[in-house]
């Protein structure tokens, strides 16, 4: 559990889908690393940080500037934290070194400005898409892991590439109610972890949502993605709000 400093201002972003082909994103979240985030203390990346991710062994000009970005920023003083999405799950510790990142559990109770928060990712609250939660758990597992990684280079990115279009096809077929959280998920979570406030991506429908908890309001915000802008939840010991600016 992390404890942030009362007088602390503390960012919180997910879903940023950074990819070569998408320079303006790209360009609007270094822009965010230079500016925005060096007024905040601690910065929260949940997930989905790049489009995919096919090891720590890519050496790409394109990864390597977002690391050198996001170094900046640390060196700077922002403590950057990170929890895997679907997307970047096996981003692993070599490149979160060398981009000044502290990889989290895939769920995590926080201590913030007096409060117990809950931040994740978002894809496990989404119980209903039965399929997706399958691939889930065999990409998480050791074996399937260790294969993909022993692949060639070349060949991760054509399978993850693959994979990001077959994925668009099957998402665009499933319902709203599917993508979206299981009420009854989002309930068991606060109860789990003894909390009344939580904080995720995946689902790119930024909103503050109250829930109903044995009795007790807890809220659920989510936080939105970066297709049509830069998009994070500024968090402080006043409260917090979902901010946004223009693709640059």
């Amino acid at each position: 559990m992390t404890n942030t400093n009362e007088q602390s201002v503390t960012y919180f972003s997910a879903v940023v889908h950074l990819a070569q082909n998408r320079p303006e994103i790209t360009a609007c979240f270094l822009s965010f690393l230079r500016n925005d985030a060096r007024n905040a203390q601690t910065l929260y990346i949940l997930g989905d940080l790049f489009e995919y991710w096919i090891g720590d062994d890519d050496d790409s000009p394109f990864v390597a500037e977002i690391a050198q970005g996001l170094k900046q920023l640390s060196e700077h003083g922002t403590v950057i934290y990170f929890i895997h999405g679907n997307r970047d799950f096996l981003l692993g510790k070599k490149y979160a070194k060398k981009a000044g990142m502290t990889i989290l559990p895939e769920v995590d109770l926080i201590e913030l400005y007096g409060q117990q928060i809950i931040i994740m990712h978002g894809d496990t609250l989404c119980t209903k898409d039965v399929g997706y939660q399958k691939f889930r758990t065999k990409s998480r597992s050791w074996w399937w892991q260790a294969m993909i990684k022993s692949l060639p280079l070349f060949i991760r990115r054509k399978i993850a590439e693959d994979y990001r279009k077959q994925s668009a096809s099957a998402t665009a077929m499933k319902s709203q109610d599917i993508m979206d959280v299981t009420d009854t998920e989002v309930e068991r979570s606060f109860v789990t972890h003894n909390s009344l406030l939580m904080i995720h991506g995946h689902t790119h429908r930024p909103n503050i949502h109250h829930v109903n908890v044995n009795g007790k309001q807890a809220k659920r915000i989510v936080l939105g993605d970066w297709y049509d802008q830069g998009a994070w939840l500024k968090f402080d010991k006043d409260g917090y709000q979902l901010l946004n600016s223009p693709l640059k």
